[in-house]
């Protein structure tokens, strides 16, 4: 499974070269621009190819889901941590069936002991990141949680093996792919690692 994570800001071509990675089999896109306002989330999305909205996580403004087909929705960390105790409140007005509800993670055990059920989660830094600076890997080995876990911090084509033995089904990847000169190459190579 590999989660691909917008570039925090707007970069060249950034549109074309996702429409790109979705032909190319790209199923889980997650949609994080924490600078961008509701309108211009629209805006973004209003640009990509329709056929591929149902393969969207939003990070912000969890409405879109009721205007657009998207795939689900994704709670960062401090979003989780102010609204999952009540979810039945958080989720009443938004048509979430059939979409997928996921969360970041960055302790094990907080993962290990959450209650709600999410479809997956996010779990960083493994190792050290590409995109932030000084965001230094900490190696989680997760093979012990049943949980379906995707290994996030310094993902590239060459180490999936090594998030294979540390338990994570799967890869969210940011640098990795969008810091590349061939990001569409790079992606096809995970693509096959994984067997998707």
């Amino acid at each position: 499974m590999i989660v691909l994570i917008a570039p925090e800001k707007d970069i060249h071509k950034e549109i074309l070269i996702l429409n790109q990675l979705f032909e190319a089999g790209l199923e889980y896109y997650h949609l994080r621009k924490p600078e961008k306002n509701y309108q211009e989330h629209c805006d973004y999305l209003n640009q990509i190819d329709l056929k591929y909205h149902n393969r969207i996580v939003v990070h912000h403004f969890h409405e879109l889901i009721n205007t657009y087909n998207l795939k689900g929705i994704h709670f960062q960390e401090q979003k989780r941590r102010d609204h999952i105790d009540n979810p039945g409140h958080y989720f009443k007005g938004l048509n979430m069936f059939g979409k997928t509800i996921s969360s970041s993670f960055h302790e094990p055990e907080d993962l290990d002991n959450c209650e709600f059920e999410f479809d997956y989660h996010l779990l960083s830094p493994v190792f050290s990141s590409i995109s932030k600076e000084g965001y230094k890997g900490r190696g989680f080995d997760v093979n012990h949680i049943d949980k379906r876990i995707v290994g996030m911090g310094g993902v590239t084509a060459d180490n999936l093996t090594e998030f294979k033995k540390l338990g994570f089904k799967g890869v969210g990847v940011l640098g990795g792919i969008w810091n590349t000169k061939e990001p569409i190459e790079i992606f096809k190579k995970m693509q096959n690692h994984f067997g998707q």
